[in-house]
């Protein structure tokens, strides 16, 4: 018998790599007879352990070049709100000289108060947070509704309807004008702000838009359970669908309240000073033989602040909508 010093095996040092070589059934297959054995040498192993290095490394400088590229664009973007601000706290014969400031000046509060006697800000203002909000409450309504019927609801003629539907966004909404202003002035709406409400109640990019949405996100088997389980359409719609469709839901109706308040085109027509929008009033300040450009600066300046606002207190949840609806689509 061998001695049990003898007997007892060798310790041997397992390799990480050599580990992996014998769970790889690449290296098996590479092994064999008159073939070279599957596991790498350690000067090949350590190139590789560099190249992932030099690969991180690379990462890394692109992830630094991509921030400072979406650094410039940013800074490029919040440029015509500086200048808007710069200028509303200059004086106009300040603003007519070269070069133009470019740092603010001390007559902010003062063309800001101008502005707001002058261009009849604060009635402008609260008709057009009632004429967007309306807007937008609206088109997400119907536009839910619509959406659902078109992605998930069956009937004849559906795709044809959908179709007629979408081709209204090519219609150029100037050729309505006329035949818009002449019912206006039938229903005596004139400079009545129903007038600017009614005609975008309805969107047929929101309903393009929901359809879209619903379609992946909402299960036809969710629609199903909930009628087997006695859900009549209206509570379907009330605990399924806008349960779903909230997340599409919040970003359109934030783009539909923003594509609300800069509307001008048709309120410059059914609306005048005594009774306007916040793009209306600010047309009051520019008549004159010499518009007072700061003056002018400073009521733009009063009309952007309202969105930046509700963007600073929602931005999170907006984003937070617009993520989930991403993650369920």
């Amino acid at each position: 018998m061998l001695p049990t010093t003898a007997r007892r095996r060798t310790p041997h040092t397992h390799d990480p790599a050599d580990r992996h070589d014998r769970d790889d059934p690449r290296a098996g297959a590479a092994s064999g007879p008159g073939r070279p054995s599957g596991r790498l040498p350690a000067g090949r192993r350590r190139s590789r352990r560099e190249r992932r290095a030099g690969s991180a490394g690379r990462h890394l400088h692109a992830g630094r070049i991509t921030y400072a590229v979406l650094t410039v664009f940013t800074l490029g973007s919040l440029f015509p709100l500086v200048w808007t601000a710069v200028a509303a706290s200059r004086t106009n014969q300040r603003l007519a000289e070269t070069p133009p400031p470019f740092w603010f000046g001390g007559n902010l509060f003062a063309n800001l108060r101008t502005a707001w006697v002058d261009a009849n800000m604060g009635k402008a203002l609260l008709n057009t947070v009632f004429v967007a909000g309306t807007i937008a409450l609206s088109t997400v309504l119907f536009a839910t509704l619509a959406g659902y019927a078109f992605a998930k609801l069956r009937f004849r003629a559906k795709n044809a309807l959908l179709l007629t539907v979408i081709g209204t966004m090519m219609v150029p909404p100037q050729l309505s004008v006329v035949p818009l202003f002449m019912a206006v002035a039938e229903l005596e709406w004139t400079n009545q702000l129903q007038a600017v409400v009614l005609p975008m109640l309805v969107s047929a990019f929101g309903v393009f838009f929901m359809r879209q949405y619903l379609v992946n996100a909402l299960p036809t088997e969710l629609i199903e359970a909930a009628r087997v389980d006695g859900a009549h359409s209206l509570r379907v719609v009330w605990h399924v669908v806008f349960p779903v469709a909230r997340p599409a839901m919040a970003v359109l109706g934030m783009l539909t309240f923003v594509l609300a308040w800069n509307e001008f085109f048709w309120p410059i027509i059914a609306l005048t000073q005594d009774n306007p929008t916040v793009q209306v009033a600010l047309t009051g300040l520019g008549r004159g033989y010499i518009p007072d450009e700061s003056v002018i600066m400073a009521g733009a300046l009063l009309g952007t602040l309202p969105l930046l606002l509700a963007f600073t207190l929602f931005g999170k949840q907006i984003v937070g909508g617009v993520m989930q609806g991403a993650v369920k689509g």
